[in-house]
């Protein structure tokens, strides 16, 4: 437990200093007028509950709590909502991503990206522990939250207005996990769990060989680089596509374990595991805790989509550019590993907490269909691919108290992030149906006629970021506090992309009838040495696509300094103010093979980022809070470089803009808060953000049906949200089974209408375009931003046992359409691609009993039990054009974990 002297600590610094953790309220007038505290709480509220979770936000105050806290949402100087470990586990979900998807105003899009009131990915920003983490995958900086198991994370905040002491790329809040910390006692967790997912357990799906310990998530040393294609890589220089050294690379690259498509009849269940331990020691006058966790999950899904592309404004089959069956087998290995060291003595604590996430997903695909509008000729393409990413972070934070009135404040941290994309192979076969000799065979013509050339790719990112800081804060008189911060940041990414083409430019004739051999007896080592000088013209090439283009660095300097105040300026008005100050250097190199490196992109800022937040308290339990404040968003790195990348996730190919520039945000916020009793509260609030330069998707390419992004004029976004929390007691009802049962009832609503401002006048640039170009031209004025909802609901019912673990809770989410990417084919404004979440029902219950002297937790859970399918499409006057659509199955799984 805290010693009392720490918790005296807390009290007076969690509530004022930028790093503040929110871990006690007060029963009675704080006797200093203590900023950002509301005086008396309720008697029912304050007298027992729950411990406060723990918390850390930059500045490196991390709550080692024990203490009982009723709402650390009241007691904040910021609007805030926070996700205990027990309500993680209400959730039963088992990454972060999914728990925070029940939080107001949060919506979870794609793999872990969640979105803040609506707003993109770009306007999030995520914290570990309070200090930033690098994304590992190309097309974010921000970093997906589903790699984020629940079994380590004791907390995650979600403050959604602006305080200083957080960084000012701040859009539409800052999500902050905080990992587990000193345990109260010695402990011992191990579970595990399976789940049957009705769309993939048990039916048909597709996989490749890859190698012996694929499902553990790490290769054997099969996807290794051949010797000649690691000794080309590292030349930095381009080889001519016919030449013995492009033949000799090409002869090691395909093979039956990494090009060959298998079917499996009936797909293998999830399944997972996961062990945790932690301990503490009493060493005099400290206390030294350990704490560790690991877990591996394994998890399968296919999807069955139909993926459809028009040139035009109709969706008339006949007219499709693309028209296609999809069907895909992700198998997602994930291994997690946590380790964290505490140790408090007195008034002061330190923390090394050390994290590790390797997660793979291994993916096969098939597609079948037609192409350029001619129904007469089938197209059946396959892709074998491999993504592994890791992240791997280390940090530092100490938390000290010279005397009475100064707390010091020190963070440091060093992560890592990589992905790993070897031997990314898609090959395509025709059959022309046009009664030729194969015309009614599927052939593989490697580049000829209207087959693309077989790709096989080599992806490498890697991204470090360095981040320190350090907070001192001092109270200057009673019940007033100044806090001054300075906070460096660096990241440094480097990524790869080398894709090579195989083309054959011999005797059509040889080439139809090879091409009608499977991908690895096609391109066999022997297969590479058929040319005029052997007598028989096959003649294959290997080019090297990406040789321009496939390598960039991307670096991230960031200053920033900041002072705030916090203050009662009557025993019912609080303020918390202050400005942060940031410079930002943020650059892309173009490096192309044996040329010059190009800069492709400098921006170079200066901010001045004030905020300002007062707390008015009605009455106790009842307060109204007012905050404004100005925040940026910048460019990620992959949106500057002029470079197509392929997702298979969201079937597209995007294309970076090096014309980007910061966007600027001005927010405001009004908000009443009524605590009225133990766990029970309503509030409602509304909110408006005014966007200068807002950063969008647009659909481009004449034919290439390319997302690449551009800079709007400017755009509001506005809205409200209403929050509420009711218990029930059942005791009244009658009967042993409802002695200590209740009823919990947990809803949000969030509205949010976003528009464009486009002028007739206002200019946006392209890349690539001669001139500056109309902003109408490529966006509507009054269009919403693209990956807004307009209305987010959740809602939750639960019957719970007070005096022990007994959860049965229906879970209800609801996200409206929203757009995806702008709808602009060259010169066609056709309208935007729509996704639509809609309406899902959760089930989960949990059940606590004991077994041979030991707890055990049953779990037992339902998901989209509506069945409700993944939509993107785009509508037009004659019918729909489903962009990527496909069945989600209803996934029941059942897990124990036991408790030594």
């Amino acid at each position: 437990m805290i010693k009392p002297r720490l918790v005296t600590l807390l009290l007076s610094t969690a509530l004022l200093a930028p790093t503040a953790a929110w871990a006690q309220d007060s029963t009675s007038a704080p006797a200093s007028g203590i900023a950002g505290a509301v005086p008396t709480q309720p008697a029912d509220d304050a007298a027992a509950g729950e411990e406060a979770p723990d918390v850390s936000i930059p500045g490196g105050a991390i709550i080692v709590t024990g203490q009982r806290s009723r709402n650390i949402e009241r007691t904040a100087p910021q609007v805030i909502s926070v996700l205990s470990s027990e309500q993680i586990a209400r959730t039963g979900e088992g990454d972060i991503a999914g728990a925070l998807g029940r939080v107001t105003g949060l919506s979870v899009v794609g793999n872990g990206y969640v979105y803040v009131r609506g707003l993109g990915d770009r306007y999030s920003l995520a914290l570990l522990n309070g200090s930033p983490l690098p994304s590992p995958e190309p097309l974010k900086r921000v970093v997906p939250l589903d790699l984020f198991p629940t079994s380590i994370i004791a907390s995650s905040l979600v403050q959604k207005s602006y305080s200083t002491n957080f960084p000012g790329e701040f859009g539409g809040g800052v999500i902050n996990l905080t990992t587990k910390s000193i345990p109260d006692e010695s402990f011992l967790t191990i579970g595990g769990g399976i789940g049957w997912d009705t769309e993939t357990t048990n039916k048909l799906g597709y996989t490749y060989y890859g190698s012996q310990t694929d499902w553990t998530g790490y290769d054997n040393g099969n996807r290794s680089l051949p010797a000649p294609l690691k000794a080309y890589l590292k030349s930095d220089t381009v080889m001519g596509s016919g030449s013995d050294q492009a033949l000799e690379i090409g002869s090691t690259l395909f093979r039956g374990r990494n090009s060959v498509v298998q079917k499996v009849d009936k797909m293998q269940p999830n399944f997972s595991a996961d062990l945790s331990a932690g301990t503490r020691a009493e060493l005099g006058e400290a206390t030294l805790g350990v704490i560790a966790a690991a877990g591996y999950s394994n998890k399968t899904q296919t999807r069955d989509a139909v993926q459809q592309l028009t040139q035009g404004l109709s969706a008339n089959p006949d007219n499709l550019w693309e028209d296609y069956r999809t069907v895909s087998t992700d198998n997602r290995i994930i291994v997690n590993g946590m380790l964290g060291l505490g140790l408090e003595w007195g008034d002061n604590s330190i923390r090394w907490t050390n994290l590790y996430i390797h997660d793979t997903s291994k993916f096969t695909r098939l597609r079948a269909g037609h192409q350029e509008s001619n129904q007469d000729v089938d197209y059946i393409s396959q892709k074998t691919a491999w993504y592994e990413r890791a992240l791997l972070d280390t940090q530092f934070t100490g938390e000290f108290k010279p005397d009475d009135k100064t707390s010091i404040d020190v963070r440091a941290g060093f992560a890592n992030s990589k992905r790993l994309s070897p031997f990314e192979i898609d090959s395509e076969y025709i059959r022309t149906n046009d009664g030729t000799q194969f015309g009614e065979n599927f052939v593989n013509t490697m580049g000829t006629g209207a087959v693309d050339p077989t790709t096989i790719s080599f992806s490498r990112l890697s991204e470090d970021v360095w981040s320190a800081g350090v907070d001192v804060s001092r109270q200057f008189f009673d019940g007033w506090r100044g806090t001054a911060g300075y906070a460096y940041q660096l990241n440094r990414r480097t990524n790869t992309n080398r894709q090579f083409g195989v083309y054959a430019s011999g005797d059509q004739s040889l080439i139809q009838a090879f091409g009608l051999l499977r991908l690895d007896v096609l391109l066999q080592p022997g297969m590479w040495y058929l040319n005029d000088a052997s007598g028989i013209n096959y003649n294959l090439e290997l080019r090297d696509l990406t040789a321009n283009v496939g390598q960039f660095d991307a670096r991230l300097l960031n200053h920033a300094y900041y002072g705030k105040v916090d203050g009662q300026i009557t025993d019912s008005l609080s303020i918390d103010a202050g400005v942060r100050w940031e410079y930002a250097k943020q650059t892309t190199v173009l490096r192309p093979v044996g040329g010059v490196a190009t800069p492709t992109t400098g921006l170079k800022k200066e901010y001045f980022l004030p905020a300002l937040t007062l707390t008015y308290e009605l009455e106790p339990g009842m307060q109204v809070r007012v905050n404004g404040s100005k925040t940026i968003a910048r460019p990620q790195f992959r949106e500057l470089v002029y470079q197509n990348f392929y997702d298979p996730d969201s079937n597209r190919t995007y294309r970076g803009n090096p014309f980007l520039k910061d966007s600027q945000l001005t927010n405001a916020e009004a908000r009443f808060e009524w605590y009225f009793a133990r766990d029970q509260r309503v509030s409602v609030g509304g909110f408006y953000k005014h966007i200068k330069n807002p950063i969008e998707s647009i659909l481009a390419g004449s034919e290439s049906f390319i997302t690449t992004y551009a800079n709007a004029p400017a755009a509001d976004l506005y809205g409200g949200e209403l929050e509420v929390q009711k218990n029930v007691d059942l005791d009244t009802i009658g009967g042993a089974f409802f002695e200590n049962r209740r009823l919990v009832l947990i809803g949000n609503y969030t509205y949010t209408k976003s528009k464009l401002k486009v002028g007739a006048e206002d200019t946006t640039d392209i890349y690539g375009a001669s001139t500056t170009q109309l902003a109408s031209d490529y966006f509507q004025n009054g269009a919403p931003l693209t990956g807004q909802s307009e209305h987010l609901l959740n809602f939750q019912l639960g019957m719970e046992d007070t005096s022990g673990l007994s959860q049965q809770t229906i879970l209800l989410s609801y996200a409206s359409k929203r757009s995806v990417s702008r709808g602009l084919v060259g010169s066609i404004r056709q309208p935007d691609v729509i996704e639509y979440p809609g309406l899902r029902v959760d089930v989960v219950l949990r059940q606590g009993i004991a077994l041979a002297g030991r707890e055990l937790e049953l779990k037992l859970e339902g998901r989209n039990l509506t069945g409700r399918k993944h939509l993107e499409y785009q509508t037009f006057e004659d019918g729909r054009v489903d962009f990527n659509t496909y069945a989600l199955g209803r996934v029941f799984s059942l897990s124990a974990t036991a408790k030594f």
